[in-house]
């Protein structure tokens, strides 16, 4: 078996070098001169730390790296910097099961979350595997080594940028779906005629101020209803201008029941409970909004029209066409958004955009939106797998013909996995179990010798879109991405309770394929005849 990982090892890894090992052979097999692993981990956000901490404790035996592209970890929590950014997931859930979030914010700030991935990679030492400013740009599997070609782009403190090489026995892509480079482009009309200041969430200045501006908000999806109170405290006015109403629910931003749990009991039972607790809450609430619609809708919009005191206002502004969680729904801690716009601090307008002009923006009815500066809030968009290139000996994989296993691997592409959090739950309680998942298919790659591993569909398995959602985002891109089948382990269901229940007790020998270690795979493994 390969040399485990320890403690001795450096506090970052130097790209191009691999610790430890003998002069003749590396850890993780590789042959002296090479940068190999047994795992590489791409991406170093909640999903990337949580996926090396599963691997450090379920697979001991096996060296990983995990590689990041930006200058720090955190993932989203480093990338986006705009004002009032926070979960809109509790953090007892979206939070790891083996650390406890301490902190009184259920909903908690960009910062806090930030920092927790911080001390959790720093308490578990999975820092001392972090490739920092390393990003991985083609992948190609090698049928004959069994092993991945990476190739990678290393960007110097000064900026400048090397290619690079290394390998690894198996893939596992924590990028998340989103581009992290560009954002959506709405392609507003006459933006150019605009005399004020552009700015798109996702490349928030650090020098922007607003106070004491009039700031419009084109968008209302979570990141404008998110900004738009943070904005509001300073500015001289703030308009969320939305072409149709989203959905929108107050929450407590503090969890009172939680406080409770946590003041009785020792903080890792209180944990367990609170997050047992908040699975069972939303989980029901879900299931309330997709199997009765018609209630659902009145719950939100009366209860919106309660804290703002307006039917009318909901009516017009806060009651969409489609059925709750047919998109996304957007929660406000405190109900922030619906109290900015009691107190006048801000307001929402809803119409379609005629065209900018430098004052601000005309819309189709002729009213004309003043403004100093306008934040574009028109959503995200999707890129798989952070923008890999996958090929197997040389072929590329065409994305959109495979089909997705279990949420963590994909036909046609061996030793690969791929992390896809839950939409309409915490993403990191999907992103737990396709980690320790992914441990038991390396375990079992071990218990039979096999070299690679790579799941097959049955034939004329009816496919589905790999994500449920309505929303502008996911339809613009989801052509790009793999499907789901209409079965387990096909489904990408959007129930952790099941999954919980079922995932980790998946037969893997019914439904993946092992291919034996070929001769150069066994070459360079010797350590294995001492296991």
């Amino acid at each position: 078996m390969p040399a485990p990982a320890t403690a001795s090892e450096p506090s970052r890894e130097i790209p191009g070098r691999s610790p430890g090992g003998s002069p003749d052979q590396l850890p993780g097999g590789s042959v002296r001169g090479t940068d190999h692993r047994d795992v590489v981990v791409v991406g170093a956000g909640l999903s990337g730390i949580g996926a090396a901490y599963r691997l450090q404790t379920e697979c001991p035996e096996l060296t990983y790296a995990v590689l990041e592209a930006r200058d720090d970890l955190g993932g989203t929590w480093d990338l986006f910097r705009y004002p009032g950014v926070r979960s809109d997931s509790d953090m007892f859930t979206l939070g790891y099961s083996f650390k406890p979030w301490r902190d009184p914010q259920a909903l908690a700030d960009g910062p806090s979350i930030l920092a927790y991935i911080h001390e959790t990679a720093e308490e578990f030492g999975i820092d001392r595997h972090l490739r920092l400013r390393t990003k991985v740009v083609s992948a190609d599997w090698s049928g004959a080594e069994q092993r991945w070609n990476l190739g990678l782009e290393v960007r110097g403190e000064d900026g400048t940028v090397h290619g690079r090489t290394m390998t690894c026995s198996f893939l596992y892509s924590c990028a998340g779906y989103y581009d992290y480079d560009r954002g959506h482009d709405a392609a507003l009309p006459g933006l150019e005629d605009f005399r004020g200041r552009v700015v798109h969430p996702q490349f928030w200045p650090e020098d922007l101020d607003w106070a004491g501006r009039r700031v419009l908000v084109v968008g209302s999806g979570a990141t404008a209803v998110t900004l738009v109170p943070a904005m509001a405290r300073d500015a001289g006015s703030v308009t969320m201008l939305q072409r149709s109403p989203t959905w929108i629910s107050a929450v407590p931003g503090r969890d009172k029941r939680a406080d409770a749990l946590r003041r009785a009991l020792p903080a890792g039972l209180a944990h367990r409970v609170i997050r047992t607790k908040n699975i069972l809450f939303s989980t029901a609430v879900y299931q309330f909004c997709r199997r009765r619609p018609a209630a659902a809708r009145q719950f939100f919009t009366s209860r919106a029209a309660r804290i703002l005191g307006s039917v009318e206002l909901v009516a017009e502004h806060f009651t969409p066409s489609y059925d709750p969680w047919d998109q996304r729904l957007c929660a406000v801690p405190d109900a922030d958004l619906f109290k900015a716009l009691k107190k006048g601090r801000a307001e929402v307008v809803t119409g379609t955009i005629d065209t900018f002009v430098p004052e601000g923006v005309r819309l189709s009815d002729g009213r004309v939106l003043e403004a100093d500066l306008v934040v574009t809030a028109t959503g995200l968009r999707l890129l798989p797998f952070g923008g890999i290139v996958l090929t197997v000996d040389g072929t590329p994989v065409e994305l959109s013909e495979q089909f997705v296993w279990n949420g963590a691997m994909l036909t046609g592409v061996p030793n690969f996995a791929l992390c896809i959090g839950y939409t309409n739950a915490s993403w990191t309680l999907r992103a737990d179990l396709t980690h320790r998942l992914v441990c038991k298919v390396l375990r079992h790659l071990e218990r039979h010798h096999a070299g690679a591993v790579v799941p097959h569909a049955r034939r004329g398995m009816a496919e589905q879109p790999l994500l449920d959602l309505r929303s502008g985002y996911v339809q613009r891109a989801i052509g790009a991405f793999p499907r789901q089948g209409d079965r387990h382990p096909w489904r990408v269901r959007q129930n952790y309770l099941l999954d919980s229940a079922t995932t980790l007790r998946t037969p893997l020998s019914r439904t993946l394929d092992l291919v034996p270690r070929t001769a150069a795979r066994r070459d360079a493994r010797p350590q294995e005849a001492h296991a």
